[in-house]
């Protein structure tokens, strides 16, 4: 050889391979630039869904925020408004108070004025000295008069009470209203930010749960306590002042009223008694008459029953007699069937008969004996009515002297309904 070649001492390969590597190189290019296309296609959707859940999130809380500051804003002037229930009920409360104390002071003349009648009425002499209607009456009024006074003391000690459990209230409704409005305060100063604003940072453990902080559920049922708790203190505050209202009117009328309340009282028992005796009269007859109906039930249904006693006679003697048929003459046809059945039917018959005769006998004599119940009663009622009658002939003498009341029944009745300004004067 006239050329001398030189190779690298490393080993060749064969165009089989070269070519093999050429595919695996284009394999290995295509799949890192497919890989490489997936991960810019994953970024950019990771990027897209992050910054539209991002922009939602932000909305959604926004939303909230402001949900939240109307919320608390309905309840502040849900409060308001209850504060501004309660202070005028305080206002009202210490002026029905005063009318009250001064009432009070009031009753202290006519209590005098009956215990003077009551020491005047004392210095009688002689079989005069008695216990009669108008000393009864009289001390009776006393009682009256003292008990309202005392009744008047308690519901004035239950208005000083009552005073200082508004105080209470009103105190809990300020300090829940200013908390309120804090609130509102910072849920709008929140709204203000966005994520472009200066004042906005990183904080430490933010998602911590804030010392004394309380549910939604305790917050609500809370904000509920407090508006039921200043609307039942209104509403007994309401009904306390309506009670002074009633005590004192009652105070001023009892005087009055104590006699005529006794003498219809007396009437009305009179009434009353005299409807439930003749309602037992009319009981009384209509009893008498159903006991004759049922007497003459019972004769007819023991007439009814000696019938059906010949007559189940005549049909089982048909059946006797028919039984001494001869030969085959002697067949169970339609006739016997007919006569037995009968017989069956009497004999019920005479079972339901004698049922109801007893029945008829036992409603007979609990009629019998509720008469007797009925005619007492009547007697009752007849020496009730007499005796209401005698004490009410007794009481005309109530209406002699300080104690005269209208002139007739008439006037009484005027007098009684307050009806004189509805009565054109003449």
């Amino acid at each position: 050889m006239s050329v001398v070649t030189y190779e690298k001492p490393l080993p060749h390969i064969g165009l089989a391979d070269w070519f093999s590597k050429q595919w695996e190189l284009q394999q290995t290019n295509d799949a890192r630039r497919s890989d490489a296309f997936n991960l810019r296609h994953e970024a950019r959707q990771l990027r897209n869904e992050t910054g539209i859940k991002t922009e939602w999130d932000t909305y959604h809380n926004n939303v909230r925020l402001g949900d939240r500051v109307t919320e608390l804003d309905r309840w502040k002037e849900l409060l308001e408004a209850c504060l501004q229930r309660i202070d005028k009920e305080v206002r009202l409360l210490k002026d029905e108070k005063l009318e009250t104390e001064q009432e009070i002071d009031s009753l202290n003349v006519p209590i005098e004025v009956i215990s003077e009648c009551i020491s005047m009425r004392d210095n009688r002499l002689g079989a005069e000295l008695t216990y009669d209607e108008g000393d009864t009456e009289l001390k009776k009024e006393l009682c009256v008069m003292e008990n309202v006074k005392k009744i008047l003391v308690e519901r004035c000690q239950a208005v000083w009470e009552k005073l200082n459990k508004l105080n209470e209230v009103r105190f809990k409704l300020n300090l829940d209203i200013n908390d309120k409005h804090e609130a509102i305060e910072i849920d709008k100063d929140q709204l203000t930010l966005d994520k472009n604003c200066a004042n906005i940072s990183f904080k430490t453990d933010p998602l911590r749960i804030v010392k004394n902080s309380l549910p939604y559920e305790s917050w609500l049922e809370h904000s509920r306590y407090v508006k039921l708790l200043a609307d039942d203190e209104l509403a007994d505050t309401q009904r306390m002042r309506e009670g002074l209202f009633v005590v004192k009117e009652r105070a001023k009328n009892d005087m009055l009223a104590q006699r005529d309340r006794v003498d219809f009282v007396l009437r009305k028992r009179i009434y009353q008694t005299q409807k439930a005796r003749n309602e037992v009269e009319w009981q009384q007859l209509k009893m008498r008459e159903e006991m004759k109906k049922v007497e003459k039930e019972i004769r007819t249904l023991e007439g009814a029953l000696e019938a059906k006693t010949d007559a189940l006679k005549l049909a089982e003697t048909r059946l006797e007699n028919r039984s001494y048929r001869p030969g085959f003459e002697l067949a169970r046809d339609e006739a016997e069937q007919g006569l037995k059945d009968e017989v069956v039917q009497l004999r019920q018959t005479k079972k339901d008969l004698q049922d109801k005769i007893n029945c008829a006998k036992t409603t007979y004599n609990a009629l019998e004996d509720q008469q007797v119940i009925i005619d007492r009663e009547v007697g009752n009622k007849n020496q009730s009515l007499m005796t209401d009658i005698r004490c009410l002939d007794l009481r005309v003498r109530l209406r002699q002297g300080k104690y005269s009341g209208p002139e007739s029944d008439t006037d009484r009745n005027i007098q009684l309904t307050q009806m004189e300004k509805e009565i054109p004067s003449t």
